[in-house]
């Protein structure tokens, strides 16, 4: 995979369902594999009090925490496809990956999830913007080099 590797679809107006169904994936096995494990990392540096890959039931449905967290990086991968590779390119493309991943999911979490959640803003913005911005910031990578590689091998098998 290059430096410059990014989505077949760039620059296009159509995206095959194949790409959104790619990005999906991508963005759902982002949250295990890159945003959990950061999770981890803070966790065990004491930083964040609560473990990873929380397995308690949430709401609506009922299904694990980690579950609905890894289905909503997939809709979020899919929201990164259809922007991220109108707007940038080559090594600007895996800054804007990294960067937006952090702060875009951040800020919704914090000003969209939470009052939904709790019915107020959080305290603490600033170290919860910090922390978010480190473990969404590692999906974001997470998600374009699985995207990236999802692609690699669907060329590959083509």
């Amino acid at each position: 995979m290059s430096s410059t590797s990014v989505p077949h679809a760039a620059g296009s107006t159509q995206l095959s369902v194949a790409t959104l169904v790619m990005a999906f994936i991508a963005g759902f096995l982002a949250v295990p594999v890159f945003h959990q494990i950061m999770f981890l990392i803070l966790h065990l540096a004491g930083i964040i009090p609560v473990p990873p890959f929380n397995m308690a039931p949430t709401k609506p449905f009922g299904v694990p925490v980690v579950i609905s967290q890894s289905f909503w990086g997939g809709v979020w991968g899919i929201v990164f496809v259809l922007t991220l590779p109108r707007w940038f390119r080559g090594a600007a493309y895996w800054a804007a990956s990294l960067i937006l991943g952090g702060v875009a999911l951040t800020l919704v979490y914090m000003f969209v999830v939470v009052p939904l959640k709790t019915g107020g803003l959080p305290g603490a913005m600033g170290p919860l913007f910090v922390i978010g911005f480190l473990v969404n910031a590692a999906w974001g990578i997470g998600w374009a080099l699985f995207l990236a590689l999802f692609q690699r091998l669907r060329g590959a098998a083509a």
